[in-house]
């Protein structure tokens, strides 16, 4: 298999910055491929920061048309559900995610590495990220409860070994805003039902109810996802960065068909207080992968 780009699975890197970018006018797919890989990123930290770099799943499929599963595809539309809900589609080009233990040197190999590709690349969404009392989202239930272990999570989020695009993965990256205050007005007891789970400790309801966030993302229906997630924002305006890696698009593609209650009109209570303000798709290459378009100066 190829070797997956380890910021993936660099968990307790609390300091996060995530940079959606265009292919500038006039610059090819194949000269912003070299520019992310001559970054010399994922092939080693940069002053203890991880960077995970993700293409739009149809410019990486233009550079190496065996190199990634088939039938994978960007967030090109917006996503309608029965009742007119909508999870908007904003699909850009590239993505870099940044990780730390500390926000300056974070921000400071985001600048660079953004000095590095304006030639070829214009930031279009710059959103950083910080955690929440350890593991909880801004709605203060813990997040990620069913995310598989680090031992399993390579058998989740990566794509086999002799398939297109090994080692590789495919991310969903979503920024979704909270209405806080109609969601605090709520008693706990409420809050849980809309969740699916208790607030303290996230013991799943048996049964959960079928509107729950839990029933309607529930990874053993849709398939498994290795989750990064984590809160963004401003004391005013705020929410989560869904954060999801998986070997193929499809259970991505169905866990949101789900709370948009696409299959059969029930709808993710969840959305009810919370809203995607953004919707990507793209594939982060293996090491190699990307390495090959490396310069042969940036080896």
């Amino acid at each position: 298999m190829g070797t997956p780009q380890p910021g993936i699975f660099a968990v307790g890197t609390y300091s996060q910055l995530y940079l959606e970018l265009d292919l500038a006018p006039g610059s090819k797919p194949g000269a912003l491929a070299r520019a992310v890989a001559d970054l010399r990123e994922p092939r080693t930290t940069m002053a203890g920061v991880n960077l995970v770099t993700g293409f739009r799943p149809e410019l990486w499929r233009g550079l190496l048309p065996n190199g990634l599963p088939a039938t994978t595809t960007g967030f090109n539309r917006d996503l309608v559900g029965p009742d007119g809900y909508r999870m908007p589609g904003t699909q850009h080009d590239l993505v870099l995610w940044f990780s730390g233990s500390s926000f300056d040197g974070v921000f400071d190999e985001a600048r660079l590495s953004v000095r590095g590709l304006a030639s070829v690349a214009k930031v279009a969404d710059e959103t950083p990220g910080w955690p929440y009392h350890h593991d909880r989202d801004l709605t203060g239930f813990i997040d990620g409860t069913e995310n598989p272990t680090l031992i399993e999570a390579p058998s989740v989020a990566l794509v086999p070994d002799g398939q297109p695009g090994a080692g590789g993965s495919i991310l969903l990256l979503q920024r979704w805003v909270h209405a806080s205050d109609a969601w605090e007005a709520l008693p706990v007891a409420e809050q849980e039902k809309v969740i699916g789970r208790t607030k303290p400790d996230s013991i799943e309801f048996d049964p959960k109810p079928s509107d729950s966030h839990a029933a309607r993302t529930d990874q053993d229906v849709f398939g498994k996802v290795f989750r990064r997630n984590i809160p963004y924002g401003d004391v005013h305006d705020h929410g989560t960065m869904f954060v999801g890696f998986c070997a193929e698009q499809q259970p991505l593609a169905r866990m949101l068909d789900s709370m948009a209650g696409i299959p059969d009109g029930v709808r993710d209570a969840l959305t009810r207080y919370s809203r995607p303000l953004t919707g990507s798709y793209y594939f982060v290459p293996s090491v190699e992968a990307l390495r090959q378009f490396a310069s042969p100066s940036a080896d």
